[in-house]
């Protein structure tokens, strides 16, 4: 904590929830302002988790009653087996059984946190589009809370907050005072973010939109489309740093999109580069990021645009670096940011061999064509959205597309590695050629979910703490947990569809 940051826990209204003999127990604990959660399992030992250790009560294991005092004196749960105390941030999270039945509760303390925003005051009240990242626990959620709080109360402009599981207002119809004259709607399940953010919009008349974990390809385009009616929009999104969310290709239209562009010789000798290049889509929908590093530093793009563009043409890029200094003063400077700064297996790691492969399906696909229309295989690369190029150079090639008739006559070059064949030079025939190679190639989807349990994993070893993952498919997520399982770490599925998950875990 800083020394301009006050914290509100609201303790006595968790304990008051929670069965006579723990709430004796926890009051009689020295370290009881540090308790982060207390866990009821049946048939097992009440634990609590502090900032610095674990502790179990030595009585009477959880019995049915104790799980029952609980859920009794909070709210309904809702989908994702979440409830909470009604104006507190407090999360009451249940296991049940096959039957439906509970059979163990995480209670979770929340603490409004006031005065985090200080750092960041002057981007906040500028009225640009701004997207918080970093990795879980830095602080992003307590951020916008308090961005809420204070564009609602001391700007007077109108507020709504789309909160999904209650994470910014809390639980209960009322939302918490953290989030000051704010208006919240609560989103129903999972995958209804993107509606409501949409509706927020269409049917509220707000200055500002706040939302929790953009996720999703939906959520992005709703962030967009926000943004595109002059609505300020103050969101967050995982990822560590503004190159870990331009490899998403989930999230990468927040920051204008990334496409392959082939150039003319000319047009590539003049930039002296290669013909085919990477270049922004778009717009960016943020305008400025803001990338939390930890809980008192972080860094920020105040020209999204120019250092998207300055990344994809490897040109140096420096992002003003914000820190407290002892004095509690606000400490800011222009640091240099090296490129490539996301995680990167070292020689010899047991990923290293996973992370190339991944590395080598995801750059731009170089296509030969050989007796057939270049332009329709153009557009049909274009339409069919396939990371790839068309080449002239069988050298570079990875693979050909060729009319039956020439590849019979031999006209494939042999130094081309791979081959995908057509009747004819129709472009329904070059379409159905393309639609092969995209199925044939693992998606880049699948590469970023890789490189993202990678990440988790070094993530997990380093700090002892658990990480969750973005919402995946079932097969990519098995591939997750492959990825976990060969560095002898757990790891388990979390959450409901569209938005089932996986959660790696400590050893």
């Amino acid at each position: 904590m800083t020394l301009h940051e006050t914290i509100q826990a609201d303790l006595d209204r968790l304990l008051t929830v929670l069965p006579d003999r723990v709430r004796h127990w926890l009051e009689s604990h020295d370290h009881l302002d540090e308790l982060k959660e207390v866990v009821i399992d049946l048939g097992r030992p009440i634990s609590a988790r502090f900032v610095q250790s674990r502790e179990v009560m030595e009585e009477t294991p959880a019995l049915r009653a104790d799980i029952d005092h609980v859920t009794s004196r909070i709210g309904d749960f809702d989908r994702d087996n979440r409830s909470g105390i009604e104006q507190t941030l407090h999360r009451i999270s249940a296991i049940r059984n096959r039957h439906g039945e509970i059979v163990g509760l995480t209670c979770r303390v929340g603490r409004a946190v006031y005065g985090t925003l200080e750092i960041i005051r002057d981007v906040i009240e500028s009225g640009f589009n701004i997207l918080l990242l970093g990795p879980p626990g830095v602080g992003k959620t307590t951020k916008l809370r308090e961005v809420a709080r204070v564009l609602a109360d001391e700007f007077d402009r109108r507020v709504v907050v789309v909160d999904t599981n209650n994470e910014i207002g809390g639980g209960g119809d009322v939302p918490h005072p953290a989030i000051g004259g704010a208006r919240r709607m609560q989103v129903p399940n999972d995958r209804a973010q993107s509606q409501v953010m949409i509706e927020a919009v269409e049917n509220h008349m707000p200055e500002v939109v706040v939302v929790d974990e953009i996720g999703t390809e939906a959520e992005a385009a709703a962030a967009r489309t926000i943004a595109e009616r002059g609505v300020q929009l103050i969101a967050t999104a995982h990822g560590n740093d503004l190159e870990n969310l331009m490899a998403n290709p989930m999230l990468s239209d927040l920051v204008g999109g990334i496409q392959a562009v082939v150039l003319s010789d000319e047009e590539a000798k003049r930039r002296g580069t290669q013909k085919t290049v990477l270049e922004r889509q778009a717009p960016p929908t943020f305008d400025t990021i803001v990338e939390i590093q930890d809980i008192n530093q972080l860094a920020i793009h105040h020209d999204v645009a120019e250092t998207v563009d300055s990344i994809l043409l490897g040109r140096p890029i420096t992002a003003e670096v914000r820190e407290f200094d002892d004095g509690g003063e606000i400490v800011a400077v222009e640091k240099p940011v090296a490129p490539g700064r996301t995680m990167a297996a070292e020689p010899g790691d047991p990923l290293e061999a996973e992370l190339r492969s991944a590395e080598s399906r995801s750059r731009v696909l170089r296509v030969l064509p050989v007796g057939i229309n270049r332009e329709h295989l153009e557009q049909a690369l274009r339409e069919g959205r396939v990371p790839a190029t068309v080449t002239q150079n069988p050298e570079d090639a990875d693979v050909a597309v060729a009319l039956q008739r020439a590849a019979e006559l031999g006209r494939v070059p042999e130094e081309v590695p791979a081959m995908v064949t057509v009747r004819n030079n129709s472009y329904a025939q070059i379409e159905e050629a393309v639609q092969e190679l995209s199925a044939d190639r693992k998606s880049a989807r699948e590469d970023f979910a890789l490189r993202e349990a990678a990440e988790a994993i070094e993530k997990v070893m380093a700090e002892n703490e658990p990480v969750e993952l973005l919402p995946q498919s079932a097969y990519i997520r098995r591939l997750q947990r492959e990825l976990a399982a060969r560095r002898n770490l757990k790891s388990k599925t979390v959450g409901e569809e569209p938005r089932r998950r996986v959660k790696v875990l400590l050893p």
